[in-house]
């Protein structure tokens, strides 16, 4: 049976927002005739359009429209909360984050989920034991290396397990690269938390982790080295500091064909394939300084409760199945969030094989991230900030103006006095 979720005022509870000028379409109510369902999502056409595709493969056996809008991603979030305000949501949407605006309108997943074999350590329940959400897909932080400098100053970068290196052989080998091509950086990471956090996994970190007595704390001899390794090389030298002082575009510093690798993830490889000619690139193993680790994302997909919400269910449990998730991930280029898929990449295998070893090698915690923001949105635990000051702290430190004790002090501050405890 699929479960409307209701959760209290307080879990839901956030004060109602002024309606902006940003527009938005009505679903799952009164617009659009009985055979059509409304989904919002975000970025579809960067992805090869694959929702759509399966939007049109589902209307010819069904004769059902799944009436796509991709909405600017900058936009998504307050369109959501102002539809939510006028009676207007969507029958169904991928989302980025689970918004308690609307989170008392969602249907249970769990079914679903189950039936269609997803990942058990994607599925996280709420105190009801009901699944608001999960995954469509999976991201993963991932390494790539500019082949044609590597082979030309002769280091090798490691493809299988037993070559794994740590972060010291890794800066170790693009300097090497870099002195004996002249490329202008060793390495450019994207200025991004999901980064920052993957690394600080493999240095042992758990992160920034929520006790039961509603406060962070740290793994501190393990968050230390890690930020202060990264502080050592935000150095104009192994890497530009202007990537994450002042924004530089680290996926063009790569693609200029000056850097020797670059840190960033899977949704890369189908932008390379398709842009990059002038040398050639490859995925590689992360370094691992004590532990292998990724860092795991993804968007969410949630089918707001209504009189379409059963069609826009219907529409899932087609799309999830074996046949039909093969196809998207493949339109798509989306690591998969069922196992045992035989996914044909074609010319980007080798990448998405890589990847996919590494998520299946890669420390439990490289999930902990989503399913804990989750469940303290179930609990109602957040307070709406957009804040992120793992990445707002390692900028300064980053151009030197804190030091590392100073940066997880302001880091562990800013995240308590924007959790919200009984």
């Amino acid at each position: 049976m699929k479960r409307r979720l209701v959760l209290s005022a307080g879990t839901a509870g956030a004060a109602a927002l002024p309606l902006s000028a940003c527009g938005f379409i009505g679903g799952g109510g009164d617009e659009g005739s009985a055979d059509t369902i409304k989904f919002w999502l975000s970025g579809d056409a960067n992805q090869g359009g694959g929702f759509q595709k399966m939007a049109d493969k589902y209307f010819e056996e069904t004769g059902v429209t799944v009436d796509i809008d991709d909405v600017p991603y900058d936009d998504f979030g307050t369109k959501l909360r102002n539809a939510a305000q006028a009676d207007g949501l969507p029958d169904l949407a991928r989302v980025t984050a689970i918004d308690p605006i609307w989170m008392n309108q969602l249907e249970d997943l769990s079914d679903l989920a189950a039936e269609r074999g997803v990942m058990e350590n994607l599925v996280t329940e709420n105190e009801d034991g009901a699944v608001p959400t999960f995954l469509t897909d999976l991201t993963a932080v991932g390494l790539y290396v500019n082949k044609s400098l590597f082979d030309q100053a002769g280091v090798t970068y490691p493809t299988t397990a037993d070559q794994i290196w740590t972060w010291d052989e890794f800066i170790s080998a693009v300097k090497e690269v870099k002195a004996a091509t002249g490329a202008r950086y060793g390495l450019v990471m994207d200025p991004s938390s999901h980064r920052l956090r993957s690394m600080m996994y493999q240095f042992g970190s758990d992160g920034f982790t929520l006790g039961d007595d509603c406060t962070y704390s740290t793994k501190e001899a393990e968050t230390t080295a890690a930020l202060q390794f990264f502080a050592d090389i935000n150095d104009d030298d192994v890497m530009p500091r202007s990537v994450w002082v002042s924004g530089d575009d680290a996926n063009a510093l790569f693609k200029s064909g000056q850097v020797a690798a670059y840190y960033s993830g899977s949704w890369q490889v189908a932008d390379f394939q398709a842009n990059i000619a002038d040398f050639e690139w490859a995925s590689a193993l992360m370094p691992a300084q004590t532990r292998r680790a990724t860092n795991l994302g993804g968007g969410y997909i949630v089918v707001y409760s209504g009189e379409k919400s059963k069609a826009a269910l219907d529409f899932l449990n087609w799309l999830f199945s074996a046949e039909n998730y093969t196809e998207i991930s493949e339109i798509s280029g989306f690591l998969p969030v069922i196992q045992g898929l035989d996914i044909d990449y074609g010319d980007s295998q080798a990448s998405f094989d890589l990847y996919n070893e590494e998520i299946a090698a890669s420390d439990p915690v490289s999930s902990a991230q989503e399913s804990s923001a989750l469940q303290m949105t179930y609990r109602g635990q957040t307070s709406g900030s957009d804040a992120d000051p793992l990445k707002d702290e390692a900028v300064k430190l980053a151009n030197g103006e804190q030091d590392v004790a100073t940066t997880i002090a302001n880091i562990i501050a800013s995240l308590n006095e924007n959790i919200i405890c009984e």
